[in-house]
């Protein structure tokens, strides 16, 4: 059993982490959706996030991210040279202007390097202690694996990749069903056998 506040492993069944001393979450029978998942001792109880909860953790996110990548444009676009060659544009510039290396570098090297950031924030920020984003932590949710766990940096990394193929379905169907499954469970939920809990 890990504890929740820590992630410091403990004996099962402990009723409060020994690193600590907060109290350890314990699973219960689920007799029905939205019955609370885990009591803990004198601790808060955990519901199944839905949809809209995780929807506006979603965007507190990618408001966090958006500040770290217009930084990152400005100093890609200058440090490759493109802003350079930005101002020696003629009047009406071609379309092959704009293939030149430094300008293409400069794309994929962007495309490249969010994708990496944005993979290590959601990743590390889900397997660390506070098992959830920012975003998700401002709104008291946290990852669980599928026994209501702490997930390792690998199913986290699982999951973020996951959400490629969640984004590949028609009319974002793969992240609303985080409204309407059982568990509340989005498809790349799913396929990384991780459940988002909310805390109350």
């Amino acid at each position: 059993m890990f504890c929740s506040n820590c992630g410091r492993a403990n004996v099962d069944g402990s009723a409060f982490c020994i690193q600590c001393g907060r109290p350890l979450a314990v699973a219960v029978p689920i007799p029905a959706s939205g019955t609370p998942v885990l009591a803990a001792v004198t601790g808060p109880q955990l519901f199944y996030a839905g949809f809209w909860l995780r929807f506006v953790a979603y965007l507190i996110d990618t408001a966090i991210l958006g500040i770290v990548y217009v930084v990152l444009f400005v100093v890609v676009i200058f440090a490759s040279g493109v802003a350079a060659m930005l101002r020696n544009l003629p009047e009406n510039p071609t379309p092959d202007m704009f293939l030149r290396g430094a300008f293409v570098f400069a794309i994929l090297a962007l495309i490249a390097i969010t994708t990496v950031i944005t993979w290590l924030y959601y990743a590390w920020m889900e397997s660390s202690p506070s098992q959830g984003t920012l975003g998700k932590m401002a709104l008291g949710l946290i990852v669980t694996d599928m026994q209501y766990q702490p997930v390792s940096f690998a199913r986290a990394s699982g999951r973020f990749f996951g959400k490629f193929i969640t984004g590949l379905i028609p009319f974002f169907i793969g992240y609303i069903m985080a409204g309407f499954t059982a568990k509340k469970q989005a498809l790349h939920d799913m396929i990384a056998s991780c459940l988002v809990l909310r805390k109350t």
